[in-house]
């Protein structure tokens, strides 16, 4: 394979990003002819058709290849424009993939001081949002440089941290209850009654009816609420009973908006933190401290953010689980 020129994998990333050849000229400021000149001319390089020109267009298996080595060089260009002074032509992106409850809970507190600190850094840190059992799927096909998932197992050339445990619990609102199940949730009125579900990837209202009553695979009358925290809101009024983060819970049941469902039956997640490694060192260990102060301002910018990401999930979530 021939050297990839850099300009070319800008241009994969951004076709990655913008999903047209149109809006991929509009974000590199170039046109679209540049755009499909630089593509043919990564393709001839790097010897496989990278992109499959379709409506929306997709990327190939190679072009997934590239497109995490894309990610990586646009991440060690702002490490290296940060660290000589000087200005990047365009914010580049360092995308992660974060689960929707952590992002409604620890992940803004555990990147706030990172981002106030790095508001003039010229980057632009973008937050995509899975199920935290396809959160990796992200991080595989090169889409994100760092992931919070339920997967354990490291890829090749990442490194792997654990976060710590999740703990979910089923609650309702008073009103809820006393009209739909005065006599409690049972193993005889579940399958009537409505459960507030994030969308159909969903599984942890399942899981929980069937740790609860030892059904297997349960079916459920779903009521699909594709919001954190929206979903919260949603129980509090009345709509269902939901499987919420405790931590998101709290508030709603110290208030009592909410009330837990069954509370000894509860179900935790473990969460880890991949990212690919952009240098020869592996990521600095992370205390259990305090998140509050961001990590040492010569570290990259990835191992910042991935540094800031575990200690605000330990210091939220308790002590990480075992490897």
């Amino acid at each position: 394979m021939n050297a990839l020129d850099p300009a070319g994998l800008d241009c994969l990333a951004a076709l990655a990003e913008a999903g047209s050849f149109e809006r991929a000229a509009q974000l590199l400021s170039i046109t679209q002819s540049a755009v499909s000149q630089r593509l043919r001319s990564l393709e001839a390089s790097a010897g496989h058709l990278l992109v499959v020109r379709a409506r929306p267009l997709r990327l190939t298996e190679p072009g997934k290849v590239l497109l995490r080595y894309a990610r990586q060089m646009q991440a060690l260009r702002a490490d290296a424009a940060r660290e000589l002074g000087t200005t990047l032509s365009r914010d580049e992106r360092l995308p992660i993939a974060v689960n929707a409850d952590s992002l409604a809970t620890w992940v803004l507190p555990a990147l706030d001081p990172l981002v106030r600190a790095g508001q003039r850094e010229g980057y632009g840190l973008e937050l995509i949002v899975d199920d935290q059992d396809f959160t990796h799927d992200w991080l595989r096909q090169g889409e994100v440089l760092g992931c919070v998932s339920t997967v354990s197992q490291a890829l090749r050339g990442c490194a792997c941290q654990p976060l710590g445990r999740m703990r979910y619990l089923a609650v309702a609102s008073p009103a809820f209850i006393e009209r739909a199940m005065p006599n409690g949730l049972t193993p005889m009125n579940f399958p009537q009654l409505p459960f507030i579900v994030f969308n159909r990837k969903d599984d942890m209202q399942a899981q929980w009816v069937a740790q609860a009553f030892g059904v297997r695979a349960p079916r459920l009358k779903e009521r699909f609420v594709p919001s954190s925290e929206a979903g919260a809101r949603a129980a509090a009024m009345g709509w269902g009973v939901a499987v919420l983060p405790e931590l998101l819970a709290r508030a709603h049941i110290a208030s009592g908006a909410l009330v837990p469902l069954m509370p000894e039956v509860t179900i935790d997640v473990a969460l880890h933190w991949h990212q690919w490694k952009l240098s020869l060192d592996e990521p600095r260990p992370v205390s259990t401290g305090s998140a509050r102060q961001p990590p040492p301002a010569h570290t990259g910018l990835m191992e910042q953010i991935g540094q800031a990401i575990i200690a605000g999930a330990r210091a939220a979530l308790g002590e990480a689980p075992p490897r």
